[in-house]
């Protein structure tokens, strides 16, 4: 089953020396999983005022400057996993957490794990 464990960053967040031993133990990380089989894809992101939002409205493409949402923190990056059961993709996560120094989000992947009907 895939999963997507999201790295959350602090949008006053300045970049420090911590933050290059950090990303440096994410790409050691990174190798340890795409040589297990285990990683499917991972990629930081650029920040959210380089963002988009993208919408169809009336069948016209519109596109504006974004985020607009208020929030402490954006979605800084992923690594999309396979793991064989929930168990082993927390563990995962732990380690993406504590190669971060800071708490990560998990969440199974729908056509993976097959669509539950409440959501379709």
């Amino acid at each position: 089953m895939k999963y997507v464990v999201m790295i959350f960053r602090s949008v006053d967040r300045v970049w420090t020396a911590d933050d290059d031993a950090a990303l440096e133990r994410l790409m050691r990380l990174e190798r340890e999983l795409a040589e297990s089989g285990e990683l499917v894809s991972s990629e930081g992101l650029r920040p959210p005022e380089d963002g988009r939002i993208v919408q169809i409205r009336e069948g016209q493409q519109v596109v504006t400057d974004g985020p607009f949402g208020e929030a402490k923190e954006q979605l800084a990056g992923f690594f999309l996993i396979d793991a064989p059961d929930d168990q082993h993709a927390q563990e995962i996560a732990g380690r993406v957490s504590v190669a971060v120094d800071d708490r990560v989000e998990l969440r199974g992947t729908l056509i993976s794990s097959g669509m539950p009907d409440e959501l379709r």
